[in-house]
């Protein structure tokens, strides 16, 4: 049995894994590439194996950069069948979808390639098998899969699969604590080897005590310039971690400053009606919320923008104003008009509450770079950068370390993925020396026998 690594190793995009058993071979997730935008050449480069070889297709959430290359999987020959939980299964086609219509507005604007088409969306949309948590899948050959809440985003899951007498455990990305709606992170079952995501595998996070403070202090210094708040948010979790926030903000604290606040994602406007519709989901508190009869989607003052035509009439409004808009890393979307027209402003500010990869405009923003390109045109960063780090839907250092001792025996071995190289390297030493497990930070298209 082996494992290959064919994505996100040495950096945070692109997730995806190939396990080889003696009668299966399982792909673990098939995610975009992130660098410039959703075009990036990567994303167009021969996967590192057979799409037609592979058996089954098994997902941990819906993030892009885990299920982007799904439809393109399709599209190069992949047939089995895709199973992930039951809201990504609606979470994900929103993604595709959402991805195709900024693809083909690209093409028809700047003549860029499609990395695949809407029949291919359909077709991967077909392919897709919900299952529920704690639910032992049996993929045949031999092979048994399990999805265990992973509190990253709705519907995440981290993955255990049982083969060849030998348990692997896939993270996918693990959630931060504390975070609003979801449920606090599954403990991990004991598993002989362990693939470990590590965005912040060399850092750790504000207090979550802090993050409705920090939240509110940040929007006041934004207000305080005058000008407008943008903050690229991504339209799965991030965006409704961030409402329910200033939910919380406005009707129970009631320290929520008085100017509009304004949602322009249809994507995230869409997937809040998925989160609305799977409230089993929620934790404790959004529990107590939702029974009490409480939309903590929705508060004085918040405007969703649906269409083109909502959105640009933003550009009309004068005076401090927030806009929450996806990318997530300006690498996409909306955000990027106004950003190009609000960047160069030094009344207005840009808050960032989630990470942003390697070359991303998001991250060349938040490394102090006064200059980025976006939709081919160079623009100056003359705003404010704000950056709240308690949002992050990751789990920091602290967290990824607590989620491994938490099976009670120690994996024989952790992969360190999902993570730019110093902080793959930063979390292996730590595991090294303080779980006393072998560690290692595979290379892309590296094939290891387990």
């Amino acid at each position: 049995m082996h494992l290959q690594f064919c994505g996100a190793n040495r950096e945070v995009t692109g997730s995806c894994h190939l396990l080889q058993t003696k009668h299966k071979r399982i792909l673990v997730d098939c995610g975009i590439f992130q660098g410039s935008d959703f075009n990036a050449g990567k994303n167009f480069d021969d996967f590192p194996f057979d799409p037609r070889s592979i058996d089954v297709l098994l997902v941990t959430h819906a993030h892009h950069d885990h299920v982007g290359r799904i439809p393109k999987l399709v599209r190069d020959g992949f047939e089995g069948p895709i199973y992930m939980t039951r809201a990504t299964t609606e979470l994900a086609p929103l993604i595709w979808e959402d991805a195709l219509s900024i693809m083909s507005h690209d093409r028809e604007k700047f003549e860029y390639p499609m990395l695949y088409e809407a029949e291919d969306v359909a077709r991967a949309r077909s392919l897709c098998r919900g299952v529920e948590y704690d639910q032992i899948v049996d993929l045949s050959g031999g092979v048994t899969a399990i999805w265990k809440d992973a509190g990253h985003i709705f519907g995440s899951a981290f993955i255990e699969v049982m083969a060849d007498g030998t348990r692997i455990g896939f993270s996918g990305d693990i959630g931060n604590d504390g975070v609003p709606i979801l449920r606090e992170t599954d403990i991990l079952d004991p598993v002989d080897v362990l693939l470990c995501e590590s965005t912040y595998g060399d850092r750790v996070h504000e207090p979550i005590e802090s993050r409705r403070a920090v939240i509110l202090q940040a929007l006041r210094r934004g207000i305080a310039r005058g000008g407008t708040i943008m903050v690229p948010a991504f339209s799965l979790e991030r965006t409704q971690e961030l409402l329910y926030e200033l939910n919380t903000l406005s009707e129970y604290d009631r320290t929520l400053p008085n100017i509009p606040v304004f949602v322009d994602s249809p994507l995230a406007i869409d997937a809040t009606e998925v989160y609305e519709k799977y409230h089993e989901y929620y934790d404790s508190e959004a529990q107590k919320k939702f029974r009490a009869g409480d939309n903590f989607f929705d508060f004085p003052n918040l405007h969703l923008t649906y269409t083109k035509t909502e959105s640009q009439q933003l550009n009309t409004l004068k005076g401090p104003k927030i806009i929450i808009a996806g990318a997530g890393m300006m690498n996409g979307g909306r955000i990027q008009h106004h950003a190009i027209r609000y960047l160069p402003d030094p009344h207005s500010t840009v808050l960032f509450i989630g990470y942003q990869a390697a070359h991303t405009p998001g991250r060349r923003i938040l490394d102090g770079e006064k200059q980025v390109t976006l939709l081919r045109q160079n623009i100056q960063v003359e705003c404010a950068v704000e950056y709240v780090s308690a949002l992050s839907g990751h789990g920091d250092q602290e967290k990824l370390a607590r989620w491994i001792k938490s099976a009670g025996s120690a994996p024989d071995r952790v992969f360190c993925v999902h993570g730019e190289e110093q902080a793959s390297l930063t979390f292996r030493s730590l595991i090294e020396r303080d779980i006393g497990v072998s560690a290692y930070v595979p290379a892309y298209e590296e094939i290891i026998e387990i």
